[in-house]
């Protein structure tokens, strides 16, 4: 039986809280500890990422805590012993999270996320942040490059019915971060302040005993501005009848909506079928299993806007940004802060807290991400200010509490004009669509002055 969430502390997975119960034991649940959300690549050798999610995680955090529900379940579950529900009862994050503010643009080794708390309480945050920030991160992905790829036509999204529920709307707030200016889904819509879009499916026109009515029909509750689908039989009549049902309702039709085929060649027919009736401000918009490829496929033809569905909440390939949640310092018996990382082959890491910086050329496109492994966050940031670079972190969350500029009603729209600029910053070669090397070389930097481990 389904359930409405009041909390986010079951989105996790059962070993975390498992650590907990024996870290209490060992006594090193409240050593001080430093971990790092990032990826050690980019899915598909793509150039660069978007940083997406960061308001959802920042809220689920937030939200984080175990009710009476919640404990009676494990204690059912036999997960963890009595102390160990005992310190979860009274569970709520009390540390700092420093990260890429949402919006912008990371490469591999990027310091997305800085969670800085005692072992216990930062360790049980690693599913619900990796789960959030990987899939609206992989979304966010897509969109930029498939809004790349439309050179400023409008991008929607269609997507809500190739993915879950929950997802989708996950998924329409993401691609509004890379282009993306409007949805289908209503819910999203709602939440986030996101224009809805939609007209009708070919089963309106398929209801009705004609094209013609359906047309008709549309029209007199949408108005002659509508968008008609007008390949549910025959294109070359479906435009001609589109065209003729929005006159005789006194205005010119808006647009018509190709679903089929051939999509470049059937623009350029539809185009000068519709310029040969004096529709010509009457625009063309096209779907179909679209992605980035097709849509640069389309830029030679007379594309208006483009609505994007499984391409767009698959990540087009890539339903995960592939981040990892790490210790990268933590406490020692000597009270000391010691760097920590994994060495494991192809799945090593990079120890103590980071702070990245990036810098620009004399023209301001951006020349190089450094990343300094430093003693402090304020040693990091006096390094980079020192070597010309702009800080590119954010302090997300201060003793627990949440910066309400990343999570208000404006936060959207901020991460969206965040990306925009971002993006028009890399280098031309960070826009490539092809396969290839990061956008932007990245230097690490270890200016730690404790012991290494």
């Amino acid at each position: 039986m389904a359930t409405t969430l009041n909390t986010s502390a079951l989105l996790t997975d059962m070993y975390e809280l498992t650590m907990i119960e024996s870290a209490l034991k060992s006594g090193t649940a409240g050593r001080k500890s430093v971990f790092e959300l990032f990826a050690r690549r980019l899915p598909g050798n793509r150039r660069y990422g978007v940083v997406a999610g960061t308001a959802r995680a920042l809220e689920a955090v937030e939200n984080f805590h175990f009710g009476a529900d919640e404990i009676d379940y494990l204690r059912s579950a036999h997960v963890v012993d009595d102390e160990t529900l005992e310190w979860l009862s009274n569970y709520r994050f009390s540390g700092d999270i420093y990260g890429y503010p949402e919006g912008e643009c990371y490469f591999p080794g990027s310091p997305i996320l800085t969670v800085v708390g005692t072992f216990a309480e930062a360790v049980i945050l690693e599913t619900v942040l990796l789960s959030i920030l990987n899939y609206d991160s992989a979304v966010a992905t897509a969109a930029s490059r498939m809004t790349i790829a439309a050179h400023d036509r409008p991008c929607l999204d269609m997507g809500a019915r190739r993915t879950n529920e929950m997802s989708a709307i996950a998924a329409s707030r993401a691609s509004v971060i890379g282009g993306f200016v409007g949805t289908s889904n209503l819910e999203a819509a709602r939440q986030y302040g996101i224009k809805p879009i939609g007209t009708a499916a070919h089963s309106f026109t398929l209801v009705h005993d004609t094209e013609e009515d359906a047309f008709r029909a549309q029209i007199a509750t949408m108005g002659p501005g509508t968008t008609l689908l007008v390949d549910t039989f025959n294109i070359p009549n479906g435009v001609e009848l589109a065209v003729k049902m929005a006159r005789e309702a006194g205005g010119e039709l808006g647009a018509v909506r190709l679903d089929s085929g051939d999509l470049v060649a059937q623009a350029f027919k539809v185009r000068e079928q519709l310029n040969g009736l004096g529709a010509t401000t009457t625009k063309i918009t096209v779907t179909n299993d679209l992605d980035e490829y097709a849509i640069a496929a389309l830029n030679a033809a007379p594309v208006d806007s483009y609505g994007v569905g499984t391409k767009l909440v698959t990540g087009s390939g890539h339903a995960t940004a592939e981040m990892v949640y790490k210790l990268v310092e933590r406490e020692g018996s000597d009270g000391k802060m010691h760097e920590v990382a994994k060495k494991s082959a192809e799945k090593n890491s990079v120890g103590g807290l980071k702070v990245a910086g990036r810098t620009h050329d004399e023209t301001g496109r951006a020349a190089e991400e450094i990343i300094v492994s430093a003693e402090s966050w304020e040693q990091g940031i006096a390094y980079l200010e020192a070597h010309g670079a702009r800080p590119l972190q954010v302090k997300l969350i201060d003793g627990g509490v949440v910066n309400t500029q990343h999570t208000d009603a404006g936060a959207l729209a901020r991460a969206a004009e965040r990306h925009r600029n971002a993006r028009a910053a890399l280098p031309y070669s960070a826009w490539r669509l092809s396969e290839g090397e990061p956008g932007l070389p990245t230097r690490m930097v270890d200016i730690f002055e404790g012991d290494d481990h």
